[in-house]
């Protein structure tokens, strides 16, 4: 794969969303590659497994030239925990708009959380690796009957 687009990594890692957001505007899967190690990992919502930085840049890439190509990606809350001097775990509520639906209409917002495993490098910080979970407001779990659908228990 050819050199990653260049992009500032964050110099704190609760800064590190703020920088996606940012490499998501590009419209460039290697922009958002950047953020990430050479042999980092990313899972996305739906649970594919990247691994790898060509792989991250790929299907970003397709995805923001297509079906979110218009889309605006706003970092909410964040948490962040050290895992000593040179590691940190960084989770971020993401909120999108802009999605275009299959057939080319347009989707409603969404919301995910996206928890990011870094590492202080000399640039900055970097991904090593990053898991994406849809945000389900008010269900529990999903349930796999005649397809997937969310389920909620709870006694109303």
């Amino acid at each position: 794969m050819a050199a990653p687009t260049p992009i500032d990594l964050p110099q704190r890692p609760g800064d590190f969303p703020a920088a996606f957001a940012r490499a998501w505007a590009t419209r460039e899967g290697a922009a958002i590659a950047a953020l990430f190690a050479e042999d980092a990992e990313f899972v996305n919502v739906t649970g594919l497994w990247w691994q790898g930085r060509a792989a991250i840049a790929r299907p970003h890439d397709y995805a923001l030239k297509s079906f979110f190509a218009e889309t605006t990606l706003q970092p909410g809350r964040i948490s962040t925990r050290y895992l000593g001097e040179d590691h940190a775990v960084v989770r971020c509520r993401f909120h999108m708009t802009g999605q275009r639906a299959p057939d080319g209409s347009a989707a409603g917002p969404r919301q995910t959380i996206l928890i990011f495993v870094l590492r202080r490098t000399p640039q900055g910080w970097q991904a090593v690796s990053a898991q994406n979970t849809e945000v389900m407001p008010g269900q529990e779990t999903y349930v796999a009957q005649d397809g997937i659908s969310t389920a909620d228990y709870r006694k109303p």
